[in-house]
């Protein structure tokens, strides 16, 4: 697996740890982190010159956090990452 990826991989885990941490302490609500998701996946969906692949990838972290975070026992990244998948598909 390339390096990079597993890097990606630990700052997405490192990430949904840290807004489940803010969520859990009342810092931050599940609506709030939903709405800046969403601008952050508007924000993303606006392609300049890539094609759909390199969108999906630029989507694909955003998508991740919100998966993770909508279960309250995450389940791990594969899993996480295949249910993106399959709701992207689905």
């Amino acid at each position: 697996m390339n390096t990079a990826n597993l890097q990606i991989e630990g700052l997405l885990l490192a990430m949904g740890s840290l807004l489940r941490t803010l969520k859990d302490k009342g810092l931050i609500s599940q609506e709030e982190i939903e709405r800046m998701l969403q601008e952050a996946e508007n924000r993303a969906s606006r392609p300049e010159g890539l094609s759909p692949a390199n969108v999906n990838a630029v989507m694909f972290p955003i998508r991740f956090l919100g998966r993770d975070l909508r279960d309250e026992n995450p389940d791990s990244y594969t899993s996480v990452t295949a249910a993106v998948g399959r709701d992207r598909h689905g």
